[in-house]
């Protein structure tokens, strides 16, 4: 054995600290300042806003309020149609931090349901927790509704040429 080891008056290495891992690797303004005149998801016409479609924009518009990829809480209704079967989807962010560098995961889509009552539960549910805004909750609501009464169909009306006049 070293008789090192067992010297009281030896000196003590420096202890080496090694950083972890940050939860975000960048702050949200920065991330927004990065990304705001740069993505590909941008889409701009002649006398329009610039519109943005990421996933998760609420109301499709290049804004920091709006930006899925810049905020840490995400939420948007939007519909899928597979077949006849039409659903409304609530898009969240993933609760876990783990989550945010894995752009396929980084989103969480969940159903809502058709009847009005219990799908603004849903929303409210949702907005109240720590997965979404309290801030969008107005608009989220409002698009729900018009992705609601997109979903019905118009019925025609044919006008008989015999019936009298």
């Amino acid at each position: 054995s070293s008789g090192k080891a067992l010297e009281p008056n030896a000196p003590t290495p420096p202890l080496v600290v090694r950083p972890s891992a940050p939860r975000s690797a960048m702050s949200a303004t920065l991330i927004w300042e990065c990304v705001k005149g740069n993505s590909s998801f941008i889409r701009k016409s002649v006398n329009m806003p610039i519109m943005s479609a990421e996933k998760g924009n609420l109301c499709g518009l290049n804004s920091f309020k709006f930006s899925a990829l810049a905020n840490s809480k995400v939420c948007d209704v939007s519909s899928t149609k597979k077949g006849s079967n039409e659903k409304i989807i609530l898009t969240t962010r993933h609760s876990k931090a783990s989550r945010a560098a894995r752009p396929g995961s980084r989103l969480l889509q969940s159903g809502l349901k058709k009847q009005t009552k219990k799908a603004l539960a849903q929303l409210k549910k949702a907005t109240e927790g720590s997965f979404c805004r309290r801030d969008l909750l107005e608009l989220a609501e409002k698009k729900y509704q018009k992705v609601k009464t997109s979903f019905k169909e118009k019925k025609l009306v044919f006008k008989s040429r015999r019936a009298t006049k």
